[in-house]
């Protein structure tokens, strides 16, 4: 009952889901979303890349077609395009109205795929968002953990004709995608949860939603 009430009275928070193929992220971001409706707490649920017309359009671009159709560099630049429309249209309002957002992938997910596991580097993504974010950060983000060839595996069990591309990248790619989410938790603990994603969804979902309760203390009520 306190931690409903403290959750009520913070002030709104932005929440991202991270992780690699398969890891249960948009499963989790809808049972989060539906946590915080049922302590009264407003919320908005939204995914990168998309999260506004204009984003979702470049969206199309990126997970449909070759694993080689672009250069890690455009898919960076073609990623902050859409961030920044992103938060411009959907984020930044919803938090000015005083609603959470919770965010099924955001600026780590570029990090960990073009940063590191396409090899562009984490300092030249760093740049890239200093410009096109300004430094807008989420609160807390949370990364869903699980091996590689088990998150590779649940994947293929999607819907026929699903958003593929980076899935089809291979092995390594998602080795290195994994090992880049997890140094990002290790050099960001304060903000960053790894999550173990192995588990069944209520566990995980446990985890998630006691992450985010502990989170509401630290924030002033609101006006």
């Amino acid at each position: 009952m306190a931690a409903a009430a403290a959750i009520a009275a913070a002030r709104p928070a932005f929440v991202t889901l991270e992780g690699g193929e398969g890891s249960g992220k948009s499963t989790q971001a809808k049972l989060l979303a539906q946590a915080l409706a049922a302590r009264g707490v407003a919320s908005v649920l939204t995914r990168e890349p998309g999260g506004s017309t204009e984003a979702e359009a470049i969206r199309a671009l990126l997970v449909n077609g070759d694993p080689d159709r672009w250069d890690p560099m455009s898919e960076a630049l073609l990623l902050f395009a859409a961030r920044r429309e992103h938060l411009r249209r959907t984020i930044r309002p919803a938090l000015a109205a005083g609603r959470w957002v919770i965010c099924d992938r955001f600026g780590d997910s570029t990090v960990a795929y073009q940063g590191y596991a396409h090899g562009l580097g984490a300092e030249v993504i760093d740049r890239l968002a200093a410009i096109a974010v300004e430094g807008f950060a989420p609160d807390l983000t949370l990364i869903l953990d699980l091996p590689v060839e088990v998150g590779l595996e649940r994947a293929k069990g999607r819907e026929p004709g699903r958003e593929d591309r980076f899935e089809r990248m291979g092995a390594e790619f998602h080795r290195r995608l994994r090992d880049g989410f997890l140094d990002i938790a290790r050099k960001d603990p304060g903000r960053c949860k790894v999550i173990d994603a192995t588990r069944p969804i209520d566990a995980i979902h446990a985890d998630i939603l006691a992450q985010v309760l502990a989170l509401a203390p630290g924030r002033a009520a609101r006006a």
